[in-house]
């Protein structure tokens, strides 16, 4: 039971979804509509399990001296300053929350990012080398877009940004459509494996 109950709700739900998309009246929108409402109850509802985890973690990180353990203090003094300053004054602009977000959290997500370029640009080096064709296409490529997103280029020669626009507009965007296909593909046979039960894996272990 505790493995054919999920799956018949599972079934029961892709089904009337699926129907919800094709067939848009009553009752199946009626149906569908509340499935919608029920699945964002649960998505907000998992908010609070994800904080109730975010606490039981860093507890036990501190209780068992766990490596790194000392960061673990100052997540648990941040996140509860956070939803204290949010629960009693609000978010609204100028108050607690928002002054701590500003000076805090916007501050540290900017330095993440600082960092990341530097990584990225390390990863692009170790990329770009041209050791064969391929690798010398995309060199020349991404030479040629970044000069035309930088005023140097059109300096360079006029003709670069427009290059580098149709490079962007042609050829990427027919590789990103082709990649949001077949992960669209992806999505369609993993939810349909779930739905018909052939796919368990969202059950946790169950047998």
């Amino acid at each position: 039971m505790r493995l054919f109950l999920p799956l018949v709700v599972t079934f029961i739900c892709g089904i009337v979804m699926i129907l919800h998309f094709f067939i848009p009246h009553r009752p199946i929108s009626t149906i569908g509509d509340g499935l919608t409402d029920w699945y964002m109850i649960v998505a907000s509802s998992a908010i609070f399990l994800g904080a109730a985890n975010l606490v039981q973690v860093h507890v036990h990180r501190i209780n068992m001296k766990a490596r790194n353990w000392k960061y673990s203090p100052v997540v648990l003094i941040g996140f509860l300053a956070m939803m204290v300053a949010g629960l009693v004054w609000g978010v609204e602009e100028s108050l607690p929350f928002d002054y701590m977000f500003q000076t805090m959290v916007v501050p540290m997500g900017a330095t993440m990012f600082s960092l990341l370029a530097f990584f990225v640009a390390s990863a692009a080096f170790r990329a770009f080398r041209a050791s064969n064709w391929r690798a010398t296409l995309l060199l020349a490529s991404a030479f040629i877009v970044m000069l035309g997103r930088v005023p140097i280029g059109g300096m360079i020669w006029k003709h670069i940004p427009a290059i580098s626009e149709w490079m962007m507009q042609v050829p990427n965007m027919a590789g990103q459509r082709a990649v949001m296909i077949g992960a669209a593909l992806g999505v369609v046979a993993t939810s349909l494996r779930m739905i018909f039960g052939i796919e368990r894996s969202y059950l946790g272990g169950a047998d």
